[in-house]
């Protein structure tokens, strides 16, 4: 049996019932990962010494899973922070910082049991679509070595898809969870905005980053979500809500569900494989008694021009604690304090967080504000209503993931346009802070995944895990794994 494979609650399973030993589990992966991580470049740091030792703790103690995470090894984007491993968000700017506290999202999981495998690559700073930005390396789709696992949780996305953690946990500002589950085949959550707690991760778009998990299929991640949803009080964007089991809503049973489709996400860039899957995932919530409702919106055409702009305007405010007077990179060369930072921030910063950082100082300056700032906002309003008059007429909306499968390694990176245009499908959620999740459902010419995205009203994440569950039961595209060496 290759433990490596199987779903959180499989694993579980087996501990329960004596089986299997939390060493094996913590043997398997760790295995997995020293054989194909310098392959796929999926963690940047791993502690394999620490996780055997408390494999073996709890192994010693003879304990069973105390709740369903216990015990399950798992990654962790490196933009969270952790006191006993260091933090780089994929910088030279951090290369060498140890955060001096941990992450609420992190310290959830540790008090669940959960056992921390190592930190994933990323994006610099969560900037970037394609895990092609990270200072130290770049990770590669474990279906296809040639393609990008998308980003900016792309090393989260290629662990899982390769077998190398049971789950992960990544943040989304943009896509940055969904569109990488969806070139890996995973499965993939953006919970509402305030949800998990964002205190102890380092912020890239304040109004937009969410923490969520990356996993092998549904059940697994209403598991993890779980366990980290909830009130915080060090974050002030938390929200104070009752504790929920999302597993509870996992049934087959979704006959009356109405399932919005909307041509504004069906436009003419859209792949045609991947319109034919998503045509094909209708006819199954057809079959399985959903109610298909088309739905319509004014403002959704606006709604990357509106991200791109608002949340570079956060990044650039965000990014100039970074100065090399605190902490992180300094410059070793300079003359005086002026010299110190502009040549911080152009040694310490790579490419794509300068054009963010230079967009952003750009849409707030003084007689740009009103004409670029002030309009996405408006826009920003206006999508929101968008969406609250789809959520009237129809309880999930249904659309691709992306417009296209995994592109090639280096073939965006010198084109920002277009690299930008791979987030078009899943910045609206991130733009009125609604849940959405991307699963596997179907596969291109070449064997590549392809996603499909359910998004519902502020709130509603039963609904969503519900209509993903019973298509995941319907179908067994979350059962196909790439081929690995």
């Amino acid at each position: 049996m290759k433990l490596e494979t199987l779903t959180i609650h499989e694993i579980v399973d087996l501990l329960k019932n004596k089986e299997i030993s939390y060493s094996e589990v913590v043997d398997s992966v760790l295995k997995q990962i020293e054989g194909q991580n310098e392959k796929y470049g999926a963690y940047l740091y791993t502690d394999p010494d620490g996780v055997r030792e408390q494999a073996k703790a709890l192994d010693d103690k003879g304990v069973t899973p105390q709740n369903p995470l216990y015990g399950i090894p798992y990654g962790l984007k490196d933009n969270f922070c952790t006191d006993h491993m260091p933090m780089t968000c994929a910088s030279k700017m951090l290369e060498n910082f140890r955060p001096p506290y941990n992450a609420t999202a992190y310290e959830s999981i540790k008090n669940a049991g959960g056992i921390l495998l190592g930190k994933t690559n990323m994006d610099e700073f969560a900037m970037g679509s394609s895990t092609e930005t990270s200072y130290f390396k770049v990770t590669k789709n474990p279906w296809d070595l040639t393609k990008v696992p998308g980003g900016s949780s792309g090393g989260s996305a290629a662990a899982v898809a390769a077998n190398m953690a049971y789950y992960s946990l990544g943040t989304d500002t943009g896509g940055s969870i969904r569109q990488p589950s969806s070139f890996c085949a995973t499965v993939g959550l953006k919970p509402t905005y305030g949800l998990v707690s964002r205190y102890g991760v380092t912020a890239f778009a304040s109004s937009f980053d969410q923490v969520g998990p990356i996993t092998k299929d549904i059940t697994d991640c209403a598991l993890v979500l779980n366990a980290i949803a909830g009130h915080d009080a060090k974050d002030t964007t938390s929200l104070n809500l009752d504790k929920k089991d999302y597993t509870q809503c996992l049934t087959k049973d979704i006959k009356g569900l109405k399932v919005g489709i909307c041509d504004s996400f069906m436009g003419d860039n859209l792949q045609p494989e991947i319109r034919a899957a998503i045509d094909a995932a209708i006819e199954v919530y057809r079959d399985l008694g959903a109610e298909i409702v088309p739905v319509c919106a004014q403002f959704l055409d606006h709604a990357l021009a509106a991200y791109y702009i608002i949340s570079s305007a956060e990044a650039s405010t965000n990014m100039s604690r970074y100065d090399g007077v605190r902490y992180g990179y300094r410059a070793e060369d300079y003359n005086d304090l002026e010299e110190m930072y502009n040549k911080t921030r152009s040694e310490g910063f790579g490419l794509e967080v300068k054009r963010r950082i230079i967009l952003g100082s750009y849409v707030l300056s003084s007689g740009y504000y009103d004409a670029y700032y002030n309009k996405a906002t408006r826009v920003r309003t206006m999508i929101r209503e968008d969406f609250n008059r789809m959520f009237d007429s129809c309880d999930v909306l249904l659309t691709p993931t992306t417009a296209n499968t995994a592109f090639g390694l280096g073939e965006r990176t010198d084109d920002p346009l277009a690299m930008y245009l791979t987030d078009v499908y899943t910045v609206p959620a991130n733009i009125v802070g609604a849940p959405a999740l991307s699963m596997p459902c179907g596969f291109d010419k070449n064997g590549l995944p392809i996603g499909l995205q359910l998004m519902g009203p502020v709130l509603c994440e039963e609904t969503i895990l519900k209509a993903a569950f019973a298509f995941e039961s319907a179908t067994d595209f979350h059962t196909q794994q790439p081929k690995i060496d």
